[in-house]
């Protein structure tokens, strides 16, 4: 095996895993020094060099010259006699450098060499990666789907390196080819069976925030600050801001005009409902900011047990629980209250109960009703019947039915 060929061999191996020169040419040299001391008990009177743009090694070995019967360190001292054979000048005391050749090595240390140069290489690409990811957490990467699977995803980075994205931390309606690019947050990174796992999410409430830095200059300068932010993947999130800057409106800023700001948000999380709100101390407010689009007519607040009573129209109950019950979940989490919802005691006092039409009505078409908030004959009546219809994904011939019943109630 020629010196040559050994290291070309790995100057490929070196292009192809995007290791700097310098890196290599230490990798090789370690590698190497460790045969050498194996093979000779010492590696100090030796000079490696490495020259990884023309894929050539040398090994040189230098000793002393010493009178012939004296060599107490084969190692470090050569007779005489054959020094001259080298270079006929030599004189006793003068340090004769000679090449070693890796042909001189064996074989089998060859093989060995070839071995531990393949493991320090693999063993420096994966620090590497865990280094470099370990300090990107909680960055947006953009990567290229390559395979995916059942509960998870492989993404592949600019450099190829491989990126998982597990089924819970894809947003439910997201939908993946082979080849598109996909952009997330890294999560997090950990070390299995040796290896660097590096976890992307685009459902982290993170994930949110680094797209308004993106999208909103003034959050990125630090001018509005989100303080807080609560996610439904797919479906709402809500987002409390503040700014400390009086003549910016932080809600009117991260919306941008006629939506522009938030639009390229709402359409990179599928189409998730965004309310932005500004953050205040005053519990009350906050929490009927963060009920928003329903309109509140008093809260009760109980500061011990972190409850709030929210008192409104019926027909605001079912904007407050929203869609799967997800506005009123959000506004929990952002605001730390446990928040129960009530019609408002001033409400008509003639108004009946759906369950007292349970003769005329279906009880699970009574239920749907009740699911978007509307438990009483006249909370169904103030709603559109359009509206009802999208809500309550009731075929648009069941509600007219259960509106001329309850009408009837009425007349």
């Amino acid at each position: 095996m020629e010196n040559l060929k050994l290291v070309e061999s790995f100057s490929e191996f070196k292009e192809f895993k995007n290791i700097d020169r310098a890196t290599m040419m230490r990798i090789l040299e370690e590698v190497f020094r460790h045969m050498l001391i194996k093979k000779y008990g010492s590696d100090d009177n030796f000079d490696i060099i490495v020259n990884i743009d023309k894929g050539d090694l040398e090994i040189w070995r230098n000793r002393m010259v010493v009178e012939d019967g004296a060599v107490e360190d084969d190692n470090r001292e050569i007779e005489y006699s054959e020094a001259i054979k080298i270079e006929p000048d030599f004189e006793i005391g003068e340090e004769v450098s000679e090449e070693v050749k890796i042909t001189d090595f064996g074989r089998r240390e060859i093989l060995t060499i070839r071995q531990n140069l393949v493991s320090k290489v693999q063993e420096y690409e994966k620090d590497n990666v865990y280094k470099k990811y370990k300090d990107k957490i909680g960055e947006i990467i953009t990567g290229e789907v390559y395979q995916i699977w059942k509960k998870e995803m492989l993404v592949l980075d600019d450099e190829g390196i491989e990126l998982i994205m597990p089924k819970q931390e894809q947003i439910p309606s997201d939908f993946f080819r082979k080849g598109d690019a996909v952009r997330s947050i890294v999560l997090k990174v950990d070390i299995k069976n040796n290896n660097p796992s590096i976890i992307l999410s685009r459902t982290s409430p993170v994930f949110l925030e680094r797209l308004f830095e993106q999208e909103v200059p003034e959050v990125y300068d630090g001018l509005i600050t989100i303080k807080m932010i609560v996610r439904e993947p797919g479906e709402r999130a809500k987002v409390a801001v503040e700014s400390y800057d009086d003549r910016i409106d932080p809600v009117g800023a991260c919306v941008g005009m006629k939506g522009s700001r938030i639009h390229g948000i709402v359409r990179e999380l599928r189409n998730e409902n965004i309310d932005v709100i500004n953050f205040t101390t005053n519990s009350t407010l906050y929490i009927t900011r963060a009920l928003s689009p329903a309109k509140i007519t008093r809260i009760e607040l109980d500061e011990a047990n972190k409850r709030a009573s929210v008192y409104m129209k019926p027909d605001q109950v079912s904007l407050a629980i929203g869609k799967g019950g997800h506005n009123i979940k959000l506004a929990g989490k952002l605001t730390g209250y446990e928040i129960d919802v009530y019609h408002d005691s001033d409400m008509d006092t003639d108004d009946v109960d759906l369950g007292e039409f349970v003769d005329e009505i279906d009880e699970w078409i009574i239920e749907q009703f009740r699911k978007i908030g509307c438990d009483t004959a006249k909370s169904v009546l103030e709603i559109p019947m359009d509206e009802l219809v999208k809500r309550t994904d009731l075929e648009e011939e069941t509600v007219k039915e259960v509106i001329k019943i309850l009408k009837a109630e009425f007349e």
